[in-house]
């Protein structure tokens, strides 16, 4: 309800006003700003306000997210998108680590085989990536045989034709466990087109000394699932690029 006043400008005479309380901040993708931006959380609190004069409360409000730029509020939920400096890092990252399961399950002793995935690292981010680096890394994974117990659904070897003890492939295992870490959380947020380049860039990998073998077919199907491909994608995939790759 509206009063004219003397002056001519309408004021309130009865409404509900909230009372905003900022209870934290960070930083957030902004879908108004279309960019990084600082926010603020808040809590409010509701009141009937008459004439200026707050009057009964009307229960809590929020918790908000607040840009701090556009000053546009948006429910909680907005913080789970990563902003654009976590996107890049987690592509990056999973473009690594789907390089070092290729190259685990299919060995290194391929100079073409090292070469494109050095590429395909150096151009996800990590610039100063070197085959050296790459090799040294798998060999820790070999070593580090306490650390993820349990076999490794590619099989009883290390992906370079050793067998391990006992059917166990620690190594196999971590990095199947790293793929679904490093992929699942990025997933939600890549078009199917960018899931699709990420799974292609593995196979390009894998083809570069020869046609997928059934181990890194079977890395190349768990990079599948944790970027949340159907099966029949991922094999239509993996072969257009057998397909398309000379031997």
């Amino acid at each position: 309800m509206y009063a004219r006043g003397r002056s001519g400008p309408d004021r309130c005479v009865v409404g509900v006003r909230t009372v905003w309380r900022t209870v934290g901040d960070g930083e957030f993708y902004c879908p108004g700003c279309g960019g990084d931006r600082n926010y603020r959380r808040r809590t409010g609190r509701r009141r009937l306000v008459a004439f200026g004069v707050p009057l009964l409360p009307r229960g809590p409000a929020g918790p908000i997210v607040e840009c701090t730029a556009c000053r546009t509020r948006y429910g909680m939920d907005v913080l789970d998108h990563p902003t654009t400096t976590r996107f890049s890092a987690m592509l990056r990252d999973a473009v690594h680590t789907v390089a070092l399961a290729v190259l685990a399950a299919g060995g290194t002793e391929a100079r073409t085989v090292r070469r494109a995935a050095v590429g395909a690292v150096r151009a996800a981010g990590f610039v100063d990536c070197s085959e050296e680096q790459l090799i040294t890394l798998i060999e820790a994974l070999a070593a580090d045989t306490g650390r993820l117990p349990g076999m490794y659904a590619g099989g009883g070897g290390l992906g370079d034709g050793t067998p391990c003890r006992d059917g166990f492939d620690p190594r196999g295992t971590a990095l199947a466990i790293e793929l679904h870490e490093a992929l699942e959380p990025l997933a939600p947020h890549l078009a199917p087109a960018g899931r699709e380049a990420i799974l292609l860039q593995g196979a390009r990998i894998a083809l570069a000394d020869g046609p997928y073998r059934p181990a890194e077919r079977e890395v190349l199907a768990t990079v599948g699932r944790a970027l949340l491909l159907c099966p029949e994608d991922t094999d239509r995939l993996l072969a257009a690029a057998a397909r398309t790759t000379p031997f």
